[in-house]
């Protein structure tokens, strides 16, 4: 594990990234403006006795429901109190009690999700026995039972309200545990020694965070909406100013006072929806999102090249169907740094040819074949270069012009087949939907030319596969329904990314001749990206070897098997088991 330093602890996060988190958040003008007002109205009710212009408890006969201005600037009560200065110091106890339910209801059900998921066993039963106990409890008669206990005590009851939460923060972690506790990382990092403890506390506890701090906001503005409810209905103490007591004191005055509403209403609103839009805001910040952020316009991958680039004046073959001239592409950080992973990269695929992209892992193979695409991830960007299909330039095309190519001139087989089909729908809407939209085909004509398709790729019972699920078949099967649907369009160009790498041997070869007959029957430019110098001696007319980003060696295949010219190129042939010499018998090898 990379992210660990001896012993098993994480390295800490680089001060770039640490700054890159503020710097999200204070490009986000919602949350900023939310913090501002969070921030203010804290202040100002820990600071209550500072800021109030008078006492809230002092009452004068001759401001009984006074309208605003004057002595007290936003009138006066029902019993002829300042309203302002009421207002002030009711958000004391307001955001007191909004803070212990907060408090209470995470204290209780982060822990026990975190423990219930990550150990299961007896624990996971009875923690979900307990929290579908309280749910079903009916929260406003438990509290209203409490105040006839214990008397009007709005802390106590929330503290009860808390417990009340605790089985929302319960369910949401415990699920979201549940998802990640058997990920790779988490197995890695019991590989380097640590405990259970450390584990959810620094690996799974980090991941679930996010929604942790929403479910937080939306508790803490649902108890100020609670607690102002209860004390709106004579719930509270009449003696300490609250905003619930407030409203019930306009309401109590609603023919002689209408304005005594509108402070402790617009307090109450305002301050609920800064909280929840404060969360939003850091969240997107942890999470790097800055869909919420004022961001400068990035740099799209239809802009001109950053650099001149003289090749793009070159003159492309008559029988070039891509061409890939001075590729760079680059990667924005959370610091707002580039990071270049592929340097210049000129490739050619011809019509009716294979050309492979062979290199190890990392080496900027899928990054090469996602440009051509136009799918880099997020913050991945061309930064010069020119990437021609039938000379037109698909980096300068605009993200709809993009997805036409997609659907009519390029195909596209992914790696990993299992998670590239929908779950969600069955096998014969997703081939159809692709054929009706590029090719105007009626549902029936789609549907019989999905059927023909999947028998040409080898599978026996077209129907049965069109009305499965994708859980529903094989992984070999479902490659061949993704080879299905990247010809349905009839393309002129195939990408295909490492579409052997997540089958076994037999199935490998399979598909292997499957794409090579369907590159001969249709004429199509094939590129192939893979790390097996087997799939290129099987299948391609002419590979091309990268490396850090570079491409070190094109040639005919052939050429390269018999007289590989650059070191790498050596490098990647040696490594491979074909012509190696045999073990010796196992017991020749023992001594005695």
């Amino acid at each position: 594990m990379s992210d660990l330093l001896p012993g098993g602890e994480p390295a800490a996060g680089p001060p770039a990234a640490r700054r890159g988190v503020v710097h999200r958040f204070l490009r986000n003008p919602l949350a900023v403006t939310a913090a501002a007002v969070v921030t203010a109205v804290v202040l100002v009710a820990v600071f209550a006795d500072v800021v109030a212009p008078g006492s809230p408890v002092v009452s004068r006969l001759d401001m009984v429901n006074a309208a605003p201005g004057g002595e007290y600037l936003l009138g006066g009560d029902g019993a002829g109190r300042d309203v302002l200065s009421r207002l002030v110091h009711a958000g004391r106890l307001t955001l007191l009690g909004a803070f212990l339910t907060v408090v209470v209801a995470m204290s209780i059900g982060v822990v026990t999700g975190l423990v219930a998921a990550y150990f299961a066993g007896w624990f996971d039963t009875v923690a979900g026995w307990a929290a579908n106990l309280v749910i079903v409890l009916p929260g406003t008669i438990v509290l209203v039972s409490l105040f006839a206990v214990i008397g009007p005590n709005i802390l106590v009851s929330m503290a009860v309200l808390g417990i009340m939460f605790s089985p929302n923060f319960f369910r949401l972690v415990r699920n979201q545990v549940i998802a990640v506790k058997n990920e790779l990382y988490v197995d890695a990092a019991r590989v380097s020694g640590l405990g259970d403890a450390r584990i959810i506390a620094r690996h799974i506890l980090y991941v679930v965070r996010a929604p942790i701090i929403i479910l937080s906001a939306t508790i803490a503005a649902a108890a100020i909406v609670v607690q102002a409810g209860l004390e709106f209905i004579g719930l509270g103490d009449p003696a300490t100013p609250t905003w619930g007591g407030m409203l019930q004191d306009a309401f109590a005055n609603l023919y002689t006072g209408r304005h005594l509403f509108l402070p402790p209403g617009l307090a109450i609103g305002i301050t609920v929806a800064c909280f929840i839009l404060l969360a939003n805001g850091v969240r997107d910040a942890l999470e790097g999102d800055e869909s919420g952020a004022r961001r400068r316009p990035p740099r799209a991958r239809t802009a001109a090249p950053a650099v001149p680039d003289d090749r793009a004046t070159e003159h492309v073959p008559d029988d070039a169907l891509l061409t890939v001239s001075g590729l760079v592409v680059g990667y924005r950080t959370r610091s707002d740094e580039v990071t270049e992973v592929v340097h210049g990269v000129d490739l050619r695929v011809e019509r009716g040819r294979i050309v492979g992209l062979v290199g190890e892992s990392g080496s900027g193979k899928t990054q090469t074949a996602l440009s051509v695409l136009g799918l880099l991830p997020e913050g991945g960007e061309i930064r010069s270069g020119h990437v021609a299909l039938d000379g037109e330039d698909l980096a300068r095309l605009s993200p709809r012009q993009m997805r036409n190519v997609l659907g009519r001139r390029i195909g596209y087989i992914p790696q990993e087949p299992m998670s590239n089909l929908d779950p969600s729908f069955r096998i014969g809407w997703q081939l159809v939907q692709p054929m009706r939209r590029a090719r105007g085909l009626s549902d029936s004509a789609a549907r019989a030319e999905a059927e023909s398709l999947l028998r040409r790729v080898g599978i026996t019972d077209p129907p049965r596969v069109m009305s499965s699920y994708p859980h529903q078949i094989s992984g070999g099967m479902a490659q061949r329904v993704l080879i299905a649907g990247a010809i349905s369009c009839n393309p002129a160009l195939l990408i295909a990314d490492e579409p052997t790498t997540a089958l076994d041997v037999t199935v490998q070869a399979e598909i292997l001749d499957l794409i090579r007959d369907l590159q001969r029957e249709r004429g199509l430019g094939v590129l192939l990206v893979t790390h097996n110098f087997g799939v290129v001696a099987d299948v391609c007319d002419r590979v091309a070897v990268m490396r850090s980003g570079r491409i070190v060696e094109e040639r005919a295949t052939r050429d390269i098997f018999a007289d590989p010219h650059h070191p790498y190129t050596i490098t990647l042939l040696g490594s491979t088991i074909e012509g190696a010499p045999l073990r010796a018998p196992l017991d020749e090898e023992v001594a005695p």
